[in-house]
């Protein structure tokens, strides 16, 4: 099992053809499968892909899948981009990657304890926010008025995740995922449509789990808030740290959607964590130092995405019209490319540190 392309994919992979291993491989899971997870869960096989593939003889092809996004350019800049804190002075703030990992680890123990398919919640856990653009939601919210203002185009980031993993990998070629694993890409956000599969609606719930309580961490690394702060009747019900109101709502999230047959939450522990979020957004994500910030980022992506709808000739291995091409640019960009990208078109070279 090569990965020598760095893309989870390899020339073997392409082209050999399913042989007895494989096919042993996959009976022998679809007899686990059926002796050991729920009758709701998602199967393993058969794979729905776009274009079909021969199936490998060691790994599902959920498993397939995440290989691929892990080993995708998108995946591996997500280090870089924002989760809240735009450049943070710290080591221990968390990163678009890091966030992806978190919501990943407990997007697992939930599937697990409801007996679920753990390799397709592995995989739309770590491909849920391949799309998101520079600088967090901040990022998102300029791209989406500067695509309103000039094509009368939104930019909403897991529809973007989704064209990155089907269009834009592999230099166009797309990742070619299963279908189970598009549909959690593409709704697991809120604003989306539901997840077809239990699987993606574990994805979907635990992304808000996991950043509003990492988020509330980094929050109080910052100094931007103060334990004083936080909202007394959600953390009486949740816990006083993060790891125990994690803890508090899986544990109520497993219990519940034991009993109703989906991915639900109690309403006490679903009504806390609501308190927590509208005290997040007040406070830290549309609070006065994210407006600051907001401004100096309104400044830079503006600027990248109008000199890029003015010079489309600019964009390096693109294709679409230029709402487009601008548009997966500006999207794949790290932070720091986007910061230095932008001084480059707007600090003269001689002061230039």
């Amino acid at each position: 099992m090569s990965m020598s392309n760095g893309e989870g994919r390899t020339g073997s992979e392409r082209h050999h053809p399913s042989g007895p291993v494989a096919v042993a491989f996959a009976e022998r899971i679809r007899a686990l499968e059926a002796a050991v997870l729920s009758p709701r869960a998602t199967l393993s096989y058969p794979a729905r892909r776009a274009v079909p593939e021969p199936d490998c003889g060691l790994r599902t092809p959920f498993q397939r899948d995440r290989d691929r996004i892990v080993h995708s350019k998108a995946f591996r800049r997500l280090k870089h981009k924002t989760q809240v804190f735009v450049a943070p002075q710290g080591d221990h703030y968390r990163t678009r990657l890091t966030h992806t990992l978190e919501v990943t680890g407990v997007s697992r123990t939930v599937g697990r304890a409801l007996r679920l398919n753990e390799d397709l919640v592995e995989a739309i856990g770590l491909g849920h926010d391949l799309g998101h653009p520079p600088f967090g939601h901040l990022g998102e919210d300029v791209l989406d008025r500067c695509l309103t203002e000039r094509f009368g185009r939104e930019f909403r980031h897991y529809e973007h995740s989704l064209r990155v993993v089907d269009r834009l990998e592999r230099d166009g070629e797309g990742l070619n995922l299963c279908e189970p694993v598009r549909d959690g890409i593409l709704n697991h956000s809120s604003r989306a449509a539901a997840p077809v599969t239990l699987e993606g609606k574990i994805v979907r719930l635990l992304d808000r789990v996991a950043y509003i309580n990492h988020d509330i961490d980094d929050a109080l690394r910052a100094g931007v808030i103060a334990v004083s702060d936080l909202p007394r009747d959600a953390i009486a019900a949740l816990g006083d740290s993060g790891s125990q109101r994690i803890d508090t709502l899986i544990h109520d999230l497993v219990e519940h959607s034991e009993a109703a047959g989906d991915i639900v939450q109690g309403q006490g522990a679903e009504a806390a964590m609501n308190e927590l979020r509208t005290f997040m957004f007040e406070r830290v994500y549309l609070g006065p130092e994210a407006r600051r910030e907001h401004a100096k980022i309104e400044v830079v992506v503006r600027t990248l995405f109008d000199h890029y709808c003015e010079h489309p000739e600019m964009i390096p291995d693109s294709e679409g019209d230029t709402a487009q091409r601008v548009t997966d640019y500006i999207a794949g960009m790290t932070d720091r490319y986007c910061i230095r990208t932008f001084e480059a078109l707007s600090v003269p070279v001689a002061f230039a540190p």
